[in-house]
C-alpha cells in the first residue's frame, strides 16, 4: 500500500457520511479519522468495517485514498471529498 487510507462509511439510522475516528467511534468530521499507512493498518480498519457493517452500525464501507497536507486529511477522490465536505453548490431556500 502506496496511499494512505481512512475507512468510511454511511450510518445505518439516517445515510449520513461517517468515518471511522480515533476513538473507535463512527464520526461526521473525517478530520479525526484513524488513517492506515500500511497494508496491515489497512487490513485492520477493513476488519473493523465488516465488523460494524455485520452489527448493523453503518452501511456502504469503503476504504478511501487520502492525503494529509499540514495536518489536515483530504480524500483524493471528488466523490469523497463531496461526502466529506458538502455539496459543491450552495443551496437556495
Amino acid at each position: 500500500m502506496s496511499t494512505a487510507q481512512v475507512l468510511t462509511a454511511n450510518r445505518l439510522t439516517d445515510g449520513i457520511a461517517v468515518w471511522y475516528d480515533r476513538d473507535g467511534k463512527w464520526n461526521e468530521w473525517i478530520g479525526r479519522s484513524v488513517v492506515a499507512n500500511t497494508k496491515e493498518e489497512a487490513e485492520r480498519l477493513e476488519a473493523i468495517g465488516r465488523k460494524a457493517y455485520a452489527n448493523n452500525e453503518v452501511l456502504d464501507v469503503n476504504l478511501v485514498e487520502v492525503e494529509e497536507i499540514e495536518g489536515q486529511i483530504r480524500p483524493l477522490r471528488l466523490r469523497e471529498r463531496i461526502r466529506a465536505e458538502g455539496p459543491t453548490i450552495e443551496y437556495m431556500i
